[in-house]
């Protein structure tokens, strides 16, 4: 009997697993069935667990980015961007193949990460989960069995994708959306193309915060330039005007600069506006051409303008 009673219980655990549906964050094509105690984020497109230290972020690529990203995951690269790669897994998923890393983290927080790559038709699922601390929280094979349940779904309308963000947009100023990344930030053109090559069409990328506070206000001037300069496609960033000021009860900083768009070699103007809300913060960049830097400055602005947080 007991033997009987144990099978019967193993039957009934392995069909609650197998039974298990996955969980899609608002608006985004990927899911997964997240561990016990892990919820949707309201932060960012994915799932968190503030009592055992964990998340697992969820971000969508076009499926012609998975050979570049995963040829850019050489153990030298993962450890810049803060994983120390100790284990590497090539998946077959159905019908959609990938690669698991894991590692520790690098850096002055300890704690475990994993970075897996997805390739489907028409989509790349980069899914990347971390666990701060020891060995407490969520065991190897947990995070490991939530990685590969991944599951993609159709395409979501890009409506939807906006109403998910964790801000509302007012004020377009004529530019479209094009695609919502992270589930977080949203880009935004203005012209018939989708895909932009040195800047031959005004673009803007609007990003709140994930889990990183703000600066104080002593060190938001250093801030802002830091994160100027962090990014890959501008080079030779020299800036004309770099303020702090506050406008509708907030903190703003603002900088308008020269660069160079670092594959065309195409000179362009840059403006990034940040918004200051307490423990949180959104991030507005717009690139011109140089000859339509007037009228494009006074719509990035009319855009970041027009953005609230949500509550």
């Amino acid at each position: 009997m007991k033997g009987f009673a144990a099978a019967a219980l193993s039957f009934i655990l392995s069909f609650a697993a197998y039974a298990a549906e996955p969980v899609f964050p608002p608006a985004s094509r990927i899911g997964i069935v997240p561990p016990k105690d892990m919820t949707v984020s309201k932060r960012f497109s994915g799932f968190e667990s503030e009592e055992k230290a964990a998340a697992i972020n969820l971000v969508e690529m076009p499926a012609e980015a998975y050979d570049p990203l995963v040829k850019g995951f050489t153990k030298d690269a993962l450890k810049r961007q803060g994983l120390n790669e100790t284990s590497r897994e090539n998946l077959k998923l159905g019908e959609k193949s990938g690669v698991l890393i894991g590692g520790t983290m690098t850096g002055p927080v300890q704690g475990r990460k994993w970075v897996m790559a997805v390739k489907d038709r028409d989509i790349t699922a980069l899914v990347i989960a971390q666990v701060r601390g020891g060995q407490d929280g969520y065991t190897e094979a947990q995070i490991r069995d939530a990685l590969k349940s991944v599951s993609l779904r159709a395409p979501v309308a890009i409506e939807e994708q906006i109403s998910a963000l964790p801000f509302r947009l007012g004020e377009k100023a004529g530019f479209r959306p094009v695609r919502v990344m992270s589930g977080n930030s949203v880009l935004f053109t203005d012209g018939p193309l989708d895909t932009i090559k040195g800047v031959e069409q005004p673009i803007i990328i609007m990003a709140a915060s994930l889990n990183v506070p703000p600066p104080g206000a002593e060190q938001r001037n250093q801030f802002a330039r830091a994160a100027l300069n962090s990014n890959q496609i501008l080079k030779d960033i020299k800036i004309e005007r770099s303020e702090t000021f506050r406008f509708r009860g907030q903190d703003w900083h603002e900088i308008v600069a020269k660069a160079t768009e670092a594959d065309s070699g195409q000179p362009v103007i840059v403006m990034q506006t940040i918004r200051f809300d307490n423990d949180r913060y959104v991030r507005m960049v717009g690139l011109t051409r140089v000859e339509q830097r007037d009228q494009n400055l006074r719509r990035f602005r009319s855009v970041i303008d027009g953005v609230e947080m949500n509550p």
